[in-house]
């Protein structure tokens, strides 16, 4: 073609461009170049020397391209696949008690508030601008059990930018914090009001199976089949936690087999922790093709165990990590990638024959397999030609971030300090223009 100009918000990046593939848990690219379509999909990814050959295809001239500095690079945006967007007010705090406890006491009256839609909206607004500064460009959110908030995130979410599945919900029994509960009807009735945005999908979200009766689970699982939906709940955080779910399913042989009897293990389920779970669970995990959350921050703030995280991906499990704010503390996907270090770190001190995982290994988790645990992996998860632009633009020298450079480094990042630019499905949503 001729060399026209690139038409508008079409855009072409030159530098280095780290990601990962299933082959590779971390590829650096080092002067790519990559062309940005106006729809926001990945037009081309190739090797600087191949400009020449890529702007007589693309049709862009020099002046078309954005040269990175030597200290910047792109990495694919971060995929928070477990989050309750409505615990964000008291992250930090209230880590005293065991799983149960802590929901009773904290989460549930706090909750139980977000039928008020102007606190709902502040709250909601604050976590999405949060998480997207900290380069969060998917998030898989936990609302509460009241419709129009949850509708409300959803919106608020695709006004940001941010690519986002937005679950109201569901539990029809709590015996603790009564009010906090739905009927079995309303139940059902209210998780069908959803709306499609462009980058926000509903999630049908029954809270855990101690949280609601078999018929519920029965209904929800009716609800996806049949609309095809994505299903995200929580397993065998706590075994205090697991031993409750015997006794309320005596009839089922484990935790995950609740969820499969009542259809809730599919393709398009993420279930958040695991830490639990059987080898004939993981099995059946691997057999339904479920996902795992992995949410670190909470298993050691909560002190509800330690995920073995190589024992899941032995099984074949789809995996991604999780920050899970607010029983994690921090809502930055970049804390859980350490966090989930450490954890490997704390299984290879109890037993020092344990293969401790890599930084690349959780970097793909956080990215690819966190787009792959939300099915998502079609769309976003890493740089390849026809995926939509989900970038972080790093910069490791950013002014009063907390890197000092002491020669020429592999790209690092530090924290949102060094998060420079955000952009989910080609648009840049980072930094936030009011």
């Amino acid at each position: 073609g001729c060399s026209g100009s690139l038409p508008s918000g079409a855009f072409v990046y030159r530098g280095t461009f780290v990601h990962s593939t299933q082959q590779k848990a971390l590829q650096i690219l080092k002067d790519a170049l990559l062309g940005v379509d106006t729809q926001g999909k990945i037009a081309f990814i190739e090797e600087g020397k191949e400009l020449e050959k890529l702007s007589q295809t693309f049709g862009f001239k020099t002046s078309d391209i954005t040269q990175l500095a030597q200290h910047e690079f792109f990495m694919p945006g971060l995929v928070d696949t477990h989050i309750h967007a409505s615990q964000y007010s008291y992250a930090g705090t209230a880590l005293d008690m065991p799983l149960l406890q802590w929901l009773n006491a904290y989460t549930f009256p706090v909750e139980s508030r977000f039928k008020d839609l102007e606190f709902a909206r502040k709250v909601y607004t604050q976590i999405v601008r949060r998480t997207l500064r900290n380069g969060t460009t998917t998030a898989c959110y936990f609302a509460t059990i009241h419709t129009e908030a949850s509708l409300l995130l959803g919106q608020i979410a695709n006004n940001f930018g941010q690519r986002a599945l937005v679950g109201k919900v569901c539990m029809d029994r709590n015996d603790c914090v009564k009010h906090y509960k739905e009927t079995l009807q309303d139940s059902q009735d209210e998780t069908c009001r959803w709306v499609l945005y462009p980058l926000v999908k509903p999630v049908v979200t029954p809270r855990f199976a101690p949280s609601c009766t078999g018929a519920l689970l029965e209904q929800l699982g009716e609800i996806a089949k049949n609309n095809n939906l994505h299903i995200q709940s929580h397993i065998s955080e706590t075994l205090e936690e697991v031993k409750l779910v015997k006794e309320l399913f005596p009839e089922s042989e484990s935790y995950a087999d609740v969820y499969y009897k009542h259809n809730l293990l599919t393709d398009k389920t993420v279930m958040a922790h695991g830490c639990h779970l059987s080898d004939e669970e993981l099995a059946l995990f691997r057999e339904t093709g479920a996902s795992l959350s992995h949410c670190p921050n909470s298993n050691f703030s909560l002190c509800s165990g330690v995920l073995n995280v190589r024992n899941v991906l032995k099984h074949k499990v789809k995996l991604g990590l999780g920050t899970d704010v607010a029983g994690g503390y921090s809502a930055s996907m970049l804390d859980a990638v350490r966090r989930a270090l450490d954890a490997s770190k704390v299984l290879t001190i109890q037993d020092p024959k344990y293969k401790t995982l890599s930084f690349e290994e959780v970097f793909r988790i956080a990215t690819l397999g966190g787009s792959q645990a939300l099915s998502l992996d079609d769309q976003t998860g890493n740089f390849e030609v026809g995926k939509d632009f989900d970038a972080l633009r790093i910069n490791v020298a950013a002014e009063g971030g907390p890197i000092d450079l002491i020669q020429d480094e592999e790209p690092k990042v530090g924290d949102d300090r060094n998060i420079a630019e955000v952009f989910v499905a080609g648009r840049k949503v980072v930094p936030i223009t009011e």
